[in-house]
């Protein structure tokens, strides 16, 4: 065999080896970071259905803020990220007594006929 076709081959050789190593350590990793994105999402998810599990309580139409970051807990140091998966599970604030407020939008009816009658 020729030395041209023996570097050749050996370069080629070295191409697919590098190369295959390269895709699959490649795809190890973003396999890890779809991992950690969905378990991300997961996470965001679970927080909106308790805060939407809090707000649906049937014996109140509203819950203050303090209540509802005591029952979720991991907020103490980022209330507004707390804010924001309020404003996903679709509650507004409202402010009453200096306090802070949150009522499901679809609710807001409900809480409207409670003070009519009160």
């Amino acid at each position: 065999m020729k030395p041209e076709y023996l570097s050749l081959i050996s370069s080629l050789i070295g191409v697919l080896i590098g190369g295959g190593i390269s895709f699959f350590l490649q795809r190890n990793q973003l396999k890890h970071a779809y991992k950690l994105k969905i378990e991300e999402l997961k996470t965001e998810y679970m927080a909106e259905q308790t805060a939407r599990y809090y707000l649906s309580h049937k014996g109140y139409t509203d819950r203050k803020f303090e209540t509802i970051k005591k029952g979720l807990g991991g907020f103490d140091n980022n209330e507004d990220e707390l804010r924001k998966i309020l404003v996903r599970a679709g509650a507004i604030r409202s402010y009453r007594d200096n306090e802070e407020w949150w009522t499901l939008l679809e609710r807001m009816p409900e809480k409207i006929e409670k003070k009519k009658t009160s």
